[in-house]
């Protein structure tokens, strides 16, 4: 690993510890335009959010009256209380051929894009030790008088996430502080996300809050466009 992965990933509690938990689980609350930009409406409803730290696979629940999701790169399906299938679809990428960031989803595109998407956010910085990522430092960022260390992150094809190429900024203290990307299923549009207020849970430090807007041509987040808010608590490893 670079020395700065390496000293984000110790600050954010090790890869030892990481490594002795198999489960994180969390209670999400999301909000943000690209609900309604998507013609899925997001309710203020607390959810419960489960991923597996070294695989991708993730869960929200509800979704839907008594359902819950089942994401993984190459499948979703959306299952009923008592375990059977309600809607599924493999080879999910693919559906979101053309669209754009207007083009409305159905449920499984929604999750879809919840499970890559909070499987990203609760897995990093750790993600990036993975096999076959690739990362580099940047240019640092300057956000008022703090500078974040920068780098880029090449993801593997095998995990789904908002596109190839990432970057993630670190502050003084090696924790994260932002997140850019573009998402790939809904036009490529370029994002900056805020993330803050980290919690310590078994030695883990995780941000609590994450807000994600439209980022212009000089990087610069545009403050009146908040795309996505997601506000976490209680979380549990197994």
């Amino acid at each position: 690993m670079i020395p700065l992965l390496t000293d984000a990933i110790e600050a954010h509690g090790g890869l030892k510890r990481w490594k002795s938990h198999r489960t994180l689980t969390a209670t999400i609350v999301s909000g943000g335009d690209l609900w309604a930009l998507k013609g899925v409406p997001q309710d203020p409803i607390a959810r419960t959010m489960q991923v597996e730290l070294h695989r991708q696979w993730a869960s929200v629940a509800p979704f839907g009256s008594g359902r819950h999701t089942d994401f993984t790169s190459d499948r979703i399906a959306i299952h009923a209380a008592d375990g059977s299938v309600v809607a599924e679809r493999v080879n999910p990428r693919s559906s979101f051929a053309r669209h754009d960031l207007r083009t409305s989803w159905d449920p499984l595109h929604r999750a879809y894009f919840n499970g890559y998407a909070l499987w990203t956010y609760l897995t990093t910085p750790f993600l990036l030790a993975m096999d076959d990522f690739t990362v580099e430092e940047i240019e640092p960022w300057h956000e008022g008088a703090e500078t974040w260390r920068g780098l880029r992150a090449t993801f593997p094809a095998k995990i789904a996430s908002h596109s190839f190429e990432q970057e993630f900024y670190f502050g003084e203290d090696m924790l994260i502080r932002r997140h850019d990307y573009r998402v790939d299923i809904a036009g490529s549009f370029p994002a900056a996300q805020y993330v803050s207020d980290p919690v310590n849970v078994d030695g883990i430090w995780i941000p609590t809050r994450r807000k994600a807007y439209l980022r212009n041509g000089d990087m610069k987040p545009m403050l009146d466009t908040l795309m996505v808010s997601i506000d976490l608590s209680d979380f549990r490893f197994g």
